[in-house]
């Protein structure tokens, strides 16, 4: 009898030892590595991501633990780094730049339990899904900005690498500055880098040089508002509220805002209910923001915007809609038709309006 009283609570215990360790390991948190092509820095895309990063945190609290890689260039760097974090088992990586797509989609194959988020990919796999924004749409807006502000009429766009993404985000101001000049024109400087603070203030430096009076860019550091500042031009940020180096020179901020996206995905991982997508959001869910507005801003100003964001988060505006044409005196799209999202997605050309060419996509 003593013999059975013992095995039964032999068997208590480690049926309380297994509830135990179930119950430690169901608590263990879900680790989440971030990637960063840049610095974080205090303002930028990278500062943007890393804001979304402190989010999810601040959210699940205990529920997941997260890392950051910062400065790692596209490419096979970034497979390395992306391959080591699979290895030390992260459950998720977050690959924040458009080079990260085929190093990430290589990695992800190699570790199917873990799942990954491209920004900006093109690309998706049963474990690596995709998140974009309209990030044209705010673009649009501070294109219209800049065409109430503009004496001279001309702009001066700051640019990283001829994606997508980029190439929809000249377009999109340049279209909403010519609604309210027709003659105006966006100046565009390529670099070929998203992060170099250096070039980007020379890039910046020699536009104004070239007459601009209102600065804009698609790179990842504060140098062109620092620019637009010291040389007293308008500037539209982009990315994230530059009055901290600009207060002067800021009118609007374009502003980037991914924490709630993170929180989702996160949260449906957690709960076994992640899927592979390929998500795009926009001024609709606040994903894209024009932020920041200036007491410099006209009341007509602030009316043109209000009625068109507005418009813009109904869905019954679309900045690449009607009769477009290219800087080469090309029609790309008639009169009456709208661009889908599939042609927005691949677009190549710059529209009429901007001075130079569309360099080679590498």
């Amino acid at each position: 009898m003593l013999k059975k009283f013992g095995q039964a609570m032999l068997l208590a215990a480690c049926a309380v030892g297994a509830t135990w360790a179930v119950a430690q390991y169901s608590a263990a948190p879900l680790k989440v590595a971030f990637v960063y092509v840049s610095p974080i820095g205090q303002a930028g895309w990278t500062y943007q991501h890393d804001q979304g990063r402190q989010d999810l945190e601040t959210v699940l609290g205990k529920r997941v633990k997260t890392t950051v890689v910062e400065s790692v260039p596209e490419g096979p760097d970034a497979e390395r780094v992306m391959r080591d974090l699979a290895a030390q088992g992260y459950q998720m990586i977050v690959a924040t730049s458009f080079g990260y797509l085929e190093p990430a989609l290589r990695v992800a194959a190699d570790y199917p339990n873990v799942k990954f988020e491209h920004a900006g990919g093109y690309k998706t796999a049963p474990n690596l899904s995709t998140y974009n924004a309209r990030f044209y749409e705010g673009r649009y807006l501070a294109g219209i900005i800049a065409g109430h502000h503009s004496k001279s009429g001309v702009a001066g766009y700051v640019a990283g690498f001829p994606v997508p993404e980029v190439v929809q985000g000249i377009n999109a101001f340049t279209i909403g500055m010519r609604s309210v000049n027709p003659k105006a024109e966006v100046k565009v400087v390529w670099l070929n880098t998203w992060f170099d603070p250096a070039r980007e203030r020379d890039a910046a430096l020699a536009l104004i040089g070239q007459g601009v009076d209102v600065l804009t860019n698609h790179t990842a550091s504060p140098a062109v508002a620092q620019v637009a500042e010291e040389k007293k031009v308008h500037l539209l940020a982009y990315q994230s509220d530059m009055r901290d180096v600009a207060p002067n020179a800021q009118l609007a901020a374009v502003t980037q805002h991914w924490g709630p996206y993170y929180i989702r995905v996160v949260k449906a991982l957690l709960d076994g209910r992640w899927q592979s997508q390929a998500y795009v959001g926009g001024t609709k869910d606040a994903m894209v923001r024009l932020a920041a507005l200036s007491p410099q801003l006209s009341p007509a100003t602030r009316e043109a915007i209000v009625q068109i964001e507005t418009q813009l988060r109904a869905g019954q505006f679309q900045p690449f809609a009607g009769r477009l044409v290219d800087n080469t005196g090309r029609e790309r799209q008639a009169a009456g038709a709208t661009m889908s999202e599939a042609q927005i997605a691949q677009m190549d050309w710059l529209v009429q309006g901007v001075t130079g060419t569309l360099p080679a996509a590498r």
